[in-house]
């Protein structure tokens, strides 16, 4: 196999155990090859399961996306991962054709569907189908899903949810007929202990999965019993992307030199290529724990509080005295302070949890949260800087993504940071705010334009 080569993991439907296919596959060929052949990407702006793929790889998990993200950044991304590895294994995102929108867009954008990927990079498609409540009629979804594109190509199928030898040998059999160019690679039977748990923005994180080396201990073995790996492998394919000269993916700017990145299970949500992408641009990384009521590094000239859960640990981060005061001492100097989504609620005045309780945050930003009244805020945002600031210039784009169900009870007292509308262009208002140094918002930023 040379160097380089890719397939991508989807599915038509989310919960049909694409997840667990590839994070079981992850860990045999991570194990197989010490981990250094082996390199993984999450298609769409998840966080959660990158961190999963990182645990099986012991390696980074970049996201892809092609909405949010700027060719050049795709690029990079993508020659990176073969630069590094034989095999770049990708998990798509929802069912294989849904994207941020149907049909032609006014804009010109890509839906930045699985599909669109699996076109762009030229990795094949490996189909999972959920067959637990169907047989022969799942070779006719196969057929479809590989006859709805034909710039797309589904190189392979395994079904998932067996109930025995009989169901398999119907399921083969009526692929046979209907797309006998299709290679059933194998069919995974109902297994016991491989359902991953969930809260309110998906899974639970990879670092809070009880068990999480049992788990994908017992999904590698079950990869390596019912699926043909070396089949499957075979069907991957070079990307077909055209290299970037500039080895480095920039999405944003750095916010300084010496950035200190809270990390912790309340502040998880931080795209490596953003983050690396300081790092690759000369910016140094410190890291920091809020939950272990550690301050950011006070020699950093800018801090950066990610998404997260904070209104899961309202309590402890109110009580984390020497954070908030490092927060607070950090603002007073100018050193710039910037906040996504949870981050941004931390930076607020207070955080109201799901039982009703407020818990003091930073207050340097005129923001009251509740996690109570709870409202799904979801979709890809395009926003524009409203003045200059920490992040850019006045006017300048943005892409990237909104998923929480807090609520803002009161957005006050400072100038707003974005305006902001959604994929397929209807105006949302404005959001975030932005009052000197200190600046954040909903909005979990991808890349600029």
């Amino acid at each position: 196999m040379s160097e380089g080569k890719g397939l991508i993991i989807a599915a038509p439907a989310s919960g049909s155990g694409k997840t667990v296919l590839t994070l079981g596959l992850l860990r045999h060929l991570a194990k197989s090859s010490g981990g250094e052949n082996i390199a993984s990407a999450k298609a769409g702006p998840d966080y959660i399961d990158p961190a999963f793929h990182a645990a099986a790889t012991g390696r980074p998990c970049v996201n892809l996306d092609l909405w949010a993200m700027r060719p050049e950044t795709i690029a990079r991304a993508t020659w990176a991962l073969g630069a590094t590895s034989e095999i770049v294994v990708c998990e798509g995102v929802m069912g294989l054709f849904d994207g941020a929108f149907v049909g032609p867009d006014k804009k010109g954008d890509v839906a930045g569907s699985t599909a669109d990927l699996s076109f762009a990079t030229g990795w094949p498609v490996v189909l999972v189908i959920d067959a637990g409540a169907q047989a022969a009629s799942a070779a006719a979804v196969l057929k479809g899903f590989a006859e709805f594109r034909a710039d797309v190509t589904i190189a392979g199928v395994v079904f998932n949810r067996i109930g025995g030898p009989r169901h398999e040998e119907i399921l083969r059999i009526a692929c046979e007929q209907a797309v006998p160019d299709i290679p059933v690679l194998g069919c995974l039977p109902r297994a016991q202990g491989l359902d991953l748990p969930s809260r309110h923005l998906g899974l639970v994180q990879a670092t809070e999965h009880p068990d999480l080396e049992i788990f994908l201990q017992n999904a590698a073995e079950l990869i390596a019993e019912y699926v043909d790996v070396d089949e499957l492998l075979m069907l991957a394919e070079p990307l077909k992307i055209q290299r970037d000269t500039n080895d480095v993916a920039l999405p944003l700017a750095p916010l300084g030199q010496r950035i200190a990145v809270a990390a912790d299970d309340a502040f998880t949500f931080s795209y490596p290529l953003v983050v690396g992408g300081w790092r690759g641009a000369g910016a140094e990384i410190t890291t920091f724990s809020p939950l272990a009521d550690e301050a950011p590094d006070n020699s950093a000239d800018a801090v950066y509080l990610p998404g997260g859960y904070p209104e899961l640990h309202g309590g402890t981060l109110a009580n984390s005295a020497k954070f908030l005061a490092g927060l607070r001492t950090a603002a007073a100097t100018g050193v710039t302070v910037y906040g996504e989504c949870g981050g941004y609620m931390v930076l607020g005045q207070g955080l109201v949890d799901a039982d009703g309780q407020r818990h003091a945050m930073a207050g340097l930003l005129g923001l009251e949260t509740s996690f109570a009244e709870r409202k799904l805020h979801l979709g890809y945002r395009r926003v524009a800087a409203l003045a200059a600031g920490p992040l850019a210039e006045q006017g300048a784009y943005f892409r990237g993504h909104e998923f929480h169900y807090a609520t803002i009870v009161e957005e006050t007292g400072a100038k707003p940071l974005f305006g902001a509308e959604d994929a397929e262009g209807n105006d949302l208002g404005t959001v975030g705010l932005v009052d000197g140094r200190v600046a954040g918002s909903f909005i979990h930023l991808i890349d600029r334009e």
